[in-house]
């Protein structure tokens, strides 16, 4: 009776253990993501292009892509060179010259039916207050958003869909740093299962396997045999 006490109590503190090794797949999310320059190099911006004014001789990226959250998202694969993008155009009173790269990613994180189009660069001129979200409108026409403000397409790519989950064995972009359209990622369902943590299994079959040895020790001492 002994044995097979400790021998339930040891198979089940090792079920747990596995079990907690294997935690469930985070989704990711599809979307477009938005970058600024600085210092040559492309960074997350903290604010969605609807709010975002960039001052004269800026750079502004769209990448679009898979990611879990806004620090994986994949950056544009153009450099952010101001000069490579605006330098034909000539600077005009009362207006302000915005570079902007618009990267539309890989087919692996195109949705399902669609081909991304190919990457692009423009300049836009516009006025001295306007935001990035009129700039792209002057270069990359149709735009979409939803009525959270995400920029769900550029230049009516993709067709449809809006930062929409996809499953955890669905393609996911390379990671490379953070950023989105709306100035945050897309957020996972606030009851989303993301599985028991394999440290409070692990924990969880140790004190099964204690409790165990403690019952045979308790058992040895009441009936120790002959000797």
């Amino acid at each position: 009776m002994r044995t097979r006490l400790l021998a339930l109590v040891l198979a089940l503190g090792t079920a747990l253990t596995v079990l907690g090794a294997g935690p469930a797949q985070a989704a990711g999310y599809r979307y477009w993501s938005f970058w600024q320059s600085s210092g040559g190099t492309w960074t997350y911006a903290t604010q969605g292009p609807a709010t975002a004014k960039p001052a004269d001789g800026s750079v502004n990226g769209f990448r679009f892509s898979v990611s879990e959250d806004s620090g994986d998202s994949a950056q544009p694969r153009t450099a952010p060179d101001f000069e490579a993008i605006c330098g034909g155009t000539r600077p005009k009173p009362g207006a302000k010259r915005i570079a902007l790269v618009v990267d539309s990613g890989t087919q692996e994180d195109a949705p399902s039916g669609e081909t991304p189009p190919a990457s692009r660069v423009a300049c836009a001129q516009v006025r001295q207050d306007a935001t990035t979200a009129e700039a792209l409108a002057e270069v990359a026409k149709p735009l979409r958003y939803d009525s959270q403000a995400l920029l769900c397409a550029i230049s009516g790519y993709p067709r449809t869909g809006c930062g929409e989950q996809v499953a955890a064995t669905e393609p996911k972009a390379s990671a490379a740093a953070s950023g989105t359209a709306s100035g945050a990622a897309p957020k996972a369902d606030a009851d989303d299962d993301s599985g028991p943590s394999v440290g409070l299994l692990a924990g969880l079959a140790a004190i099964l396997a204690l409790g165990a040895a403690a019952v045979w020790q308790s058992r040895r001492r009441r009936y120790p045999g002959p000797r």
